[in-house]
């Protein structure tokens, strides 16, 4: 014991003494022994991208203040992150630091950064036909159909696609009031559906909302286990839905529309029972249930390969986008075919819609989740870094909350864990530490005080721990 104690002691005065002449090396300030904290190390990647000979950081920011809508924000605004190439779990910047992408573009990096499957898929497409109208036949957009369907349950066999999560579900609410005959659509408060006419109506967030016509939409208590009035009781927000239903329409509506994890709101998981109620009262009034899988779908939450099996319902619209094609901008609505008969009673067309690289790239997308079991992986690891994540609740009063399914994970920071005072400026704060350290997570929830944890479903342990290694470094610091 003795002799393990004076090897300890003198590997951690190596390791100090390395540290201090790393610190002098770089022009730093050296640090006392009593406050030195060692960043975690990032796990070994064997890959290293080609050199970069582009525009600098500066350049493009210039432009883009210049040439870009100056509602375009970013991340990082002291010091933007300038990204130039992607492998698997990983992003690296102009100047060839590797950082482990913990966000995956907003929860659509499913397969990868660049996974050579995926990339091949697409290259071999856009050499033999970049573009065909759906007005031809071509195997790639019915190939895909196909194999979309077969992971849907029920009678959800007919799809229309789209080139984004908004225009999928502007189009599924177009489909209900046609079907229905009614215009009232019940959504949630803290809800994202989307920034055109119809789902910004939908969207329950003012900072999402411009001051435009919005008509029809009714927005219900939102069912969140942490905030919410009743707490994990599902049953008890479903009587919000019945009240709308019988005090703020006529008592038929046109559809109900939810996620089962709310995405930009801030990795919400829905009390458990809610949607079965909710379903039940909405097709009471003779309206459609529509399931927002944008974010939670295509095997993220792990245990399902929708977000809303985890409820146990079937819904009669789905809508999906990102993790869908990897990166490619690509959504798409599957229905019923009795439903979707109602865009037969006129001409509606898409251009993009179904275009053959994007729809090969889906089916590749498909076909790697399968082959490389990343339903199993996302569930595995996902719910190894959420417990690492609880431990670091257990040991940081800031961390208020640690919520989510797989690697669809939200952590809540708060300076009253009582009171649940949002900690917006120390969420900011440990984001960039975390950037500094080589990790990427997302920001996000109403008041800005969640981290958004949408990894590519890739990741493994090491990576979790990582994550969690920098994310308690960086509540150390502070």
């Amino acid at each position: 014991m003795q002799r393990f104690v004076t090897a300890r002691a003198k590997w951690v005065g190596e390791l100090r003494g390395l540290s201090q002449r790393c610190y002098s090396q770089f022009g730093l300030a050296s640090q006392k022994d009593d406050d030195m904290i060692i960043n975690p190390r990032m796990p070994h990647f064997d890959y290293s991208p080609p050199p970069y000979n582009g525009p600098s950081a500066d350049e493009i920011l210039s432009k883009r203040k210049e040439f870009l809508s100056p509602s375009m924000f970013y991340f990082y605004e002291k010091n933007p992150l300038h990204l130039v190439h992607g492998k698997m779990q990983y992003l690296f910047d102009s100047n060839g630091r590797r950082y482990l992408d913990a966000f995956g573009g907003i929860a659509t990096v499913s397969c990868g950064h660049c996974h050579p499957d995926v990339v091949e898929a697409i290259v071999n497409q856009t050499k033999r036909l970049q573009h065909s109208t759906i007005l031809y036949l071509n195997n790639a957009i019915t190939d895909f159909a196909e194999a979309l369907a077969s992971k849907l349950p029920g009678d959800l066999k007919v799809v229309f696609f789209t080139n984004s999560g908004t225009e999928a579900n502007e189009l599924a609410i177009m489909m209900a009031r046609l079907y229905t005959g009614c215009h009232d659509i019940i959504s949630l408060r803290n809800a994202y559906h989307g920034n055109a006419a119809a789902t910004m109506s939908t969207t329950g967030q003012s900072v999402w909302k411009f001051n435009v016509v919005q008509s029809g939409v009714h927005h219900a208590i939102n069912p969140d286990p942490y905030r919410g009035v009743f707490g994990s009781d599902g049953e008890k927000y479903a009587k919000d839905v019945e009240d709308l239903i019988l005090f703020g329409t006529s008592g038929r509506v046109a559809a109900f529309m939810s996620e089962a994890i709310q995405g930009v709101g801030g990795i919400v998981e829905l009390a458990p029972g809610y949607l079965p109620a909710a379903y039940s009262a909405v097709r009471k009034a003779g309206g459609l249930c529509i399931a927002d899988e944008v974010q939670s779908g295509f095997a993220r939450t792990g245990s399902h390969f929708w977000g809303f099996e985890n409820q146990g319902v079937v819904p009669d619209i789905v809508t999906m986008a990102k993790g869908i094609g990897n990166g490619i901008p690509l959504g798409a609505v599957v229905t019923t075919p009795e439903i979707a008969e109602v865009l037969c009673h006129s001409n509606y067309f898409n251009t993009f819609g179904g275009n053959p690289v994007c729809t090969s790239a889906g089916l590749a997308v498909l076909r790697v989740i399968e082959k490389e079991n990343l339903q199993e992986n996302a569930h595995v690891v996902g719910s190894y870094l959420k417990e690492r994540l609880m431990a670091i609740k257990n040991k940081h009063e800031i961390v208020g909350d640690v919520r989510g399914r797989g690697l669809l994970l939200g952590v809540e920071l708060v300076t009253d864990r009582k009171l649940k005072t949002p900690a917006k400026a120390e969420t900011l704060h440990i984001m960039d530490k975390m950037k500094e350290m080589g990790v990427l997570v997302g920001k996000g929830g109403f008041r800005g005080n969640v981290f958004r944890i949408t990894p590519p479903l890739c990741f493994t342990k090491e990576d979790a721990d990582f994550v969690a290694d920098v994310m308690d470094c960086a509540m150390s610091k502070i």
